[in-house]
């Protein structure tokens, strides 16, 4: 029985290329779909939930495309990781930790997603990244998809709509393999798959305007991605023997709010049809049963080719891994009160406190989370993101007290390792926006998660110095003690 976690314990931080590398014209990088999101930072609290950052209209998608306006698309931008890695990597070595996940942007592999050859000035870049991780005993975790694609491949194919867009992004992973595969340690080929069906312009890159049926645009979308990641992951167990490739959803942890039968049976729905399906499919090879009539019931029938079913069946995931911000309860009461949480609104539960942006804050159900993940499919666990999103004050010494994160993080930590105690094979945790980085949701860079402050604002202005929160030293502690010493 483990008592703690296992002595190698992949303790780590995470981060994404277009939160973070910014440099979006240089390098031979080509315009990706995260480029085009527009923010105003005079926005009040309600003109940004009424522009709906998160989806993007037509008439935004081409105003874009041409808008040399860099200062309201702060992806653009990030943190300038692409510039300033080595310090970075630096001091993410002096905070100890393992594993560094990141994602690589697919058009500064290939600009346009389907140009004939990669970009050599862009796999240098992720070559001499990844080396100077492993110089530093530090391990590579990359996702091969944080939501950017190419916008060739949505104005000429109609993106994750076509079939070509699985051919295209093959062939990218297949690249990474090839160029990059001794630089890896695991692969993760979609960020949060389910973001598909509930933060559509980012998970599955479509113009909800644009769709005359857009229930079914979604799920043919996501059948699309469900191959595409079969089909890398038999690529990588070819190309890279031995390799580790997981499968990732945002994970909406829920409860009944009541005892009431019928919200029993709707917490049953909601975990089915939000989290259980995506994982299913990847970790067990097939569409399960029970969408057959939540299909049924919106109008649903996805064009799949005679060979999609067997490819997904032989090529399943090596671990399974999540991101977990928060939980919600389920019923059948249309006049729940809500509350905002990672990529939904989500029905509130009285027993929680909320975090600033009224994410509720419940550490018990991470444990929750990891003991039901690992009961369903009796895989690694991996969590790939978890923090807390908060507005920090740098003082005029350079420090940050963040007294709340670090309560936040000690919380969650203890749960961890109760699941442990508890017998789930948790193998990592790599910590959200561990250095601050453009919030994807809320798109701010003053909603910040990590324990390294970044002086950028709203509007991309600042040093871009990076100082050390008080968090940093906690974190930094807690993984020299494996998570012993949480105090």
């Amino acid at each position: 029985m483990e008592h703690g976690f296992s002595k190698d314990f992949l303790w780590g931080g995470a981060i994404s290329a277009s939160q973070a590398d910014g440099a979006y014209k240089e390098g031979g990088k080509g315009l990706d779909t995260q480029d085009l999101r527009y923010f105003n930072a005079d926005w009040t609290k309600d003109e940004r939930a009424a522009q709906e950052n998160r989806r993007i209209s037509q008439d935004k998608f081409v105003k874009a495309l041409t808008d040399l306006d860099d200062e309201h698309y702060p992806f653009r931008r990030g943190i300038d990781f692409y510039h300033k890695y080595k310090e970075d990597i630096k001091l993410f070595d002096e905070l100890g930790i393992k594993i560094l996940r990141t994602s690589i942007n697919w058009a500064r592999i290939y600009p346009n997603g389907d140009d004939e050859t990669p970009n050599e000035e862009g796999i240098q870049w992720y070559i001499d990244l990844f080396t100077e991780c492993h110089k530093r005993g530090i391990k590579v975790f990359a996702t091969i998809l944080h939501y950017n694609i190419p916008v060739n491949l949505i104005t000429r194919y109609g993106g994750w709509k076509s079939r070509k867009t699985i051919e295209c992004y093959v062939k990218y992973a297949k690249t990474l393999f090839k160029r990059l595969g001794t630089l890896v340690d695991y692969w993760l080929p979609f960020n949060e798959i389910n973001a598909g069906r509930f933060n559509s312009y980012n998970g599955i890159c479509i113009i909800k305007d644009e769709e005359e049926d857009y229930d079914n645009t979604v799920f043919q979308c996501l059948h699309n991605q469900f191959v595409a990641n079969a089909l890398t992951i038999k690529a990588a167990h070819e190309m890279i023997p031995g390799s580790m490739v997981g499968g990732m959803i945002a994970r909406f942890t829920t409860y009944p709010a009541t005892c009431k039968p019928d919200d029993v049976m709707q917490m049953i729905l909601d975990d089915q049809y939000s989290n259980w399906f995506y994982l299913d499919v990847m970790a067990r090879g097939e569409y399960p049963a029970y969408m057959n009539r939540f299909f049924e019931k919106i109008g649903v029938h996805i064009d799949i080719e005679p060979e999609d079913l067997k490819i997904l069946k032989n090529n399943t995931i090596d671990f399974t891994a999540f991101s977990y911000y928060f939980s919600q309860v389920s019923t059948t009461d249309q006049g729940w009160e809500k509350t905002s949480g990672n990529l939904i609104m989500a029905n509130k539960n009285p027993y929680l406190k909320s975090s600033e942006w009224g994410w509720q804050k419940d550490p018990v159900g991470l444990r929750v989370t990891l003991n039901q993940i690992y009961d369903r499919y009796h895989l690694p666990v991996f969590i790939a993101e978890n923090g807390l999103g908060a507005k920090d004050v740098l003082e005029d010494n350079g420090s940050v007290h963040d007294p709340y994160r670090i309560d936040y993080l000690k919380d969650h930590i203890k749960q961890m390792k109760e699941a442990v105690i508890d017998g789930v094979e948790l193998i990592g945790y790599t910590m959200w926006g561990f250095i601050d980085v453009v919030s994807c949701g809320s798109m701010e860079m003053s909603k910040r998660y990590g324990v390294i402050y970044v002086d950028r604002d709203d509007r991309g202005q600042g040093s871009n110095k990076r100082y050390k929160k008080d968090s940093f030293y906690w974190y930094q502690k807690c993984i020299k003690t494996n998570g012993e010493d949480l105090a």
